[in-house]
């Protein structure tokens, strides 16, 4: 059985990459990338996320149109949007739009690893 696979977008690649490994460590199999330039062709080389944790603002696109990316691709991807920058309007765009759920940075990783939990369950009915 493969592991479940985790895509982190977040231009703070620190953080990004630090929650990488704390996820491997629970066995996620992750890549972090530091924008949404970087989703579509790794998702049309193949690599398909089972859930993807999204940062909000970045440089370029937003998160909430790299949601609608994602979510063109592949309604089945699960997006957790996780932001430094709360803001109620965004939360409940990103729901309209197909986001699972919408986290506060600073993140606990019990919280994450449930909350990604509960999204593995959804995609797999």
């Amino acid at each position: 059985m493969s592991r479940n696979r985790i895509l982190i977008v977040d231009d703070e690649m620190e953080f990004a990459n630090t929650l990488a490994e704390r996820l491997q460590l629970r066995d996620f199999e992750t890549i972090a990338i530091s924008g949404g330039e970087e989703v579509i062709p790794l998702l049309q080389g193949g690599w398909l996320p089972d859930v993807v944790l999204l940062d909000l603002k970045m440089p370029g696109q937003d998160g909430l149109a790299i949601l609608d990316l994602i979510k063109q691709h592949d309604q089945s991807i699960e997006v957790v949007m996780i932001t430094g920058h709360g803001a109620t309007a965004s939360a409940i765009a990103g729901m309209q739009r197909g986001l699972f759920d919408y986290l506060m940075k600073p993140v606990d990783i019990g919280k994450l690893v449930d909350t990604i939990s509960l999204a593995l369950r959804k995609k797999r009915g």
